[in-house]
């Protein structure tokens, strides 16, 4: 069995979830030793990266490469296309919500707390990431098998749990998100897949607790 380091709210341990599920693999979850970040874990994932995976004698971090790693090893159901070239898009895509929307929206996490919360930042980050969702539109627009009913690539798996953080930050943090129609109707039809489903519906009551905590705090 797959053996996974995660912890329960971590963005990047969702979307390798949402790959887990949809090639139906099993696998346990646990947490890193001694605490994310920590010298003890880094002992064992040299960079200190969630999430990572055991499998067998192989260790693997980057959520990027297990997912390559885990899509050639497991080829069923595929999650890359047959043709060069639009495989060359997916990885684009999902180069982009890791190099670009994500880090856009991760910039608010250190000031999500009642005490460090900074409106200015809240209203640049709403205009960054309003700009990157625009960006994501154009890349649809692009792409033959983006958001096709039932097909999920590699490229997709990403995108589902930042729009859960965007929407449940955006009533703490008063962001004001433009959402184009493009990314709209690929959201749609990305979230209506089992796998998809099944983890926003697990992950975002975790996400909420979460946000709440720190609403206590």
């Amino acid at each position: 069995m797959l053996t996974v380091y995660a912890i329960p709210v971590s963005l990047y341990c969702a979307k390798l979830r949402i790959l887990l599920r949809h090639k139906k693999l099993q696998w346990q979850e646990i947490p890193p030793p001694g605490g994310y970040g920590s010298e003890r874990y880094k002992t064992v994932i040299a960079s200190g990266n969630l999430p990572a995976l055991l499998d067998g004698d192989l260790v693997l971090s980057d959520s990027e490469a297990i997912a390559e790693y885990l899509n050639e090893k497991y080829p069923d159901p595929p999650m890359l296309p047959k043709d060069a070239g639009e495989r060359a898009k997916v990885r684009e895509r999902s180069r982009f919500h890791d190099t670009r929307l994500e880090p856009a929206l991760r910039t608010l996490f250190a000031h999500m707390g009642p005490a460090v919360r900074d409106l200015d930042l809240n209203q640049r980050q709403s205009i960054e990431l309003s700009a990157r969702l625009g960006q994501l539109g154009k890349f649809l627009e692009e792409s033959s098998e983006a958001g096709q009913p039932g097909l999920l690539s590699l490229g997709d798996c990403g995108f589902p749990i930042s729009f859960a953080w965007i929407d449940l930050l955006s009533p703490v943090l008063e962001l004001q998100i433009t959402w184009p129609d493009a990314v709209s109707a690929y959201r749609e039809k990305v979230e209506a897949i089992e796998a998809v489903a099944t983890e926003i519906k697990d992950y975002r009551p975790k996400l909420q607790a979460y946000l709440d905590q720190l609403e206590g705090s």
